[in-house]
């Protein structure tokens, strides 16, 4: 981390061709294959002072104009023309986060989102994981749409 963008990605069923897992016995395979986090999350924890943009919390995906708050396990997202994710957790933050700072897993992180708890108000800060339901090239700028 942190990770920058790319003119395109082609995602297949264990992630972003090209990227790695530092640890991929945390991290990854097919159920962790893609890490979302939003803009608007990452502007959020910005603002509280921490030093991220886009990228910085190793997320392969950040979304533009969708609810942090809106993800739930087992939705699908189709993004661009082909591809297709399902959310499968949220991410637990991991020490690797403190490069940002000692308070960060707090602010990302509450006991309500250690217990699935979507009603937690830091629902979504630290990411969700997705599976690949169906491969493909996205882009920056693609649409991201709740399938139906």
């Amino acid at each position: 981390m942190p990770k920058h963008a790319i003119a395109a990605g082609t995602v297949t069923r264990l992630g972003v061709e090209g990227d790695a897992h530092a640890h991929p016995q945390i991290h990854g395979g097919p159920l962790q294959a893609v890490l979302l986090i939003t803009a608007e999350g990452i502007a959020e924890l910005a603002a509280l002072g921490f030093p991220i943009e886009a990228g910085s919390l190793g997320e392969n995906i950040t979304t533009s104009g969708i609810d942090r708050r809106a993800f739930r396990s087992g939705q699908r997202w189709r993004i661009g023309a082909d591809v297709v994710l399902e959310i499968t957790k949220r991410r637990a933050p991991c020490a690797t986060l403190n490069a940002y700072g000692p308070k960060i897993q707090r602010a990302v992180f509450d006991p309500l989102m250690q217990d699935g708890d979507p009603a937690s108000p830091r629902w979504g800060l630290s990411g969700m994981y997705a599976s690949v339901v169906k491969a493909g090239v996205i882009r920056p700028g693609d649409p991201i749409e709740l399938c139906k």
